[in-house]
């Protein structure tokens, strides 16, 4: 189900961290939008609202409208910076979008199947994600909210890699359309490490134990 992120933001002049600081007193939080060839843009928005876009896992990948004051600018986030204890947000840095034009972002990997992989219900491994979000790119309106992955059918010692994944219509992996990484790895399955230590202490004791008689 497609959903409709709409951030309310207003222009602010002042800069700094002191009046950064002001800002925040007043329960908004300063925010910057730049990109589409144009100057960047000093913005603020309201706390509250934001963390409440926030409890949707979408809103990090997904196309956004920021409004400031009579217009509206097509949006994805860039950086999200938190408090580092309070459960708040000290800055939002937004990257403007347009129609037509390719955009790289980054997309959740939801993983389904664990449970009934072989690898896990038959032959007891365990399963190791390497990755929880990939960097896609794709027109603006073809942003997925998120990858599925599908690993039903992995055994133990089996991986799954980027170029196994199966993505929506017009969507790539960035990585691999730009040659910037190798085809790596997002999610496997192993062998329980404790498991196999433990059954070698046995065996070992039960030879001790014979060689004792």
């Amino acid at each position: 189900m497609s959903v409709d992120f709409i951030i309310n933001a207003e222009p602010r002049s002042e800069q700094g961290k002191g009046a950064s600081r002001r800002l925040r007193r007043t329960g908004r939080v300063p925010a910057v939008i730049y990109g589409a060839g144009r100057e960047p843009e000093l913005l603020s928005v309201e706390q509250r609202e934001l963390l409440k876009l926030l409890t949707n896992d979408a809103f990090y990948s997904h196309m956004l409208t920021v409004k400031i004051g009579e217009r509206a600018e097509n949006a994805v986030l860039r950086d999200l910076q938190r408090h580092p204890f309070k459960p708040t947000i000290v800055h939002l840095d937004l990257q403007r979008v347009e129609a037509g034009s390719t955009i790289n972002v980054h997309v959740p990997l939801h993983f389904i199947n664990q449970e009934n992989a072989p690898g896990v219900k038959d032959q007891g491994g365990v399963v190791n994600h390497h990755m929880v979000e990939i960097e896609i790119s794709c027109l603006p309106d073809a942003i997925p909210d998120f990858i599925e992955v599908d690993i039903g059918a992995l055994g133990l010692g089996q991986a799954l890699h980027l170029s196994e994944l199966v993505l929506p219509a017009g969507c790539s992996v960035y990585a691999l359309s730009h040659g910037t990484h190798q085809d790596q790895a997002v999610v496997s399955i192993h062998a329980v490490r404790g498991a196999a230590e433990g059954e070698s202490d046995v065996e070992g004791s039960s030879e001790g134990a014979a060689s004792a008689e």
